[in-house]
């Protein structure tokens, strides 16, 4: 009777030990911010579909983008890769390839991307570390939500309160008539690196008014806490999309188009609430109090649950702002 035991013991550890050893693929099913060397933020979400991994990326810049391929080489690494499609001249055009390797630890992630330099002599690398990043937590009631005095960002005389994120780089906003304007003009035969401007003090939650005007054809953004790009872009006429006015940029589309023709001036109320978004264009609702599940391209931060700043993107076209009022959200 005590081998029998002894040997149900050993059976029960042994199939325990498979069990967990056939789950550890799945800690890494979900979602997971990240920090890159350099100061830029990324987001991978992994998922399992009737047994099919697939994930999104953002990388630095642009949109959450399906990956080309993902696969564990063990239950604790996962390659990520991403493609595009380079072209070497008129006649030659190459797939150029991302890979991205995560080592998990628990909850915490370590890695490092690899991509061929354009003419393939070298590898460019970027070491990357990041988190676990939760599910929102259910939709707050906006209608018991209670306010601070409003906070006036912007006075119309000059840009205190304000200052560029990377000093280094070119100033295009001015104040021109009470106006705070962003007029990024390359002179002749130069290509001028301008920055994004933000403001000195950093915010939680908030409600967030102001008045914007995008001429024809050209585009912005506001980002809230640094991290979540409102888009402002001419997308009069346009198909719902969520890089259109108005959007949670790559993240929330729109529910109805609510925008203006380019050089008209546009009102918003955005309103920041445990990590939901709600934005009213031109007194149309178009975002109602919908979950943010991580940052946008071009975010400073990828920590959802710290301050960030308001920012203003400066370097793609021009655009004007005026008054620009942050009302904070008393938690």
């Amino acid at each position: 009777m005590k081998k029998l035991n002894s040997i149900l013991v050993a059976l029960f550890v042994v199939l325990v030990s498979s069990l967990n050893a056939q789950n550890t693929h799945k800690d890494f099913f979900g979602m997971w911010t990240i920090d890159i060397d350099g100061g830029s933020v990324g987001w991978l979400n992994v998922t399992d579909t009737n047994g099919f991994i697939d994930a999104d990326l953002l990388w630095q810049g642009g949109s959450v983008v399906p990956v080309s391929h993902v696969y564990f080489t063990d239950e604790k690494t996962l390659v990520v890769t991403r493609t595009r499609e380079v072209e070497k001249s008129a006649d030659r055009k190459h797939i150029a390839t991302q890979t991205f390797v995560f080592e998990r630890k628990g909850d915490k992630i370590t890695g490092e991307m690899t991509e061929p330099s354009r003419n393939g002599l070298t590898v460019s690398k970027l070491k990357f570390t990041g988190w676990r990043l939760p599910m929102p937590a259910a939709a707050p009631n906006l209608n018991e939500v209670k306010y601070a005095e409003p906070i006036q960002l912007f006075n119309g005389k000059d840009l205190s309160g304000w200052r560029l994120i990377n000093p280094k780089q070119a100033n295009g906003f001015k104040v021109v008539e009470g106006i705070l304007v962003n007029d990024p003009v390359n002179p002749e035969g130069q290509r001028v690196n301008f920055g994004n401007l933000r403001t000195d003090n950093e915010f939680e939650d908030y409600k967030l008014e102001l008045q914007v005007n995008v001429p024809e054809h050209s585009n912005s953004g506001v980002y809230l806490r640094g991290m979540y790009e409102i888009q402002v872009v001419d997308s009069y006429g346009k198909e719902l999309d969520s890089h259109n006015m108005g959007a949670v940029y790559s993240r929330i589309t729109p529910a109805v188009a609510a925008e203006k023709k380019g050089g008209e001036w546009q009102t918003m109320e955005i309103i920041l609430c445990d990590r939901h978004i709600s934005v009213t264009l031109n007194a149309v609702k178009i975002i109602d109090n919908q979950p943010v599940y991580g940052p946008t391209g071009g975010a400073m931060q990828a920590d959802v649950f710290k301050p960030g700043p308001i920012y203003l993107q400066g370097d793609h076209g021009k655009v004007s702002y005026r008054n620009i009022v942050l009302t904070p959200i008393i938690k």
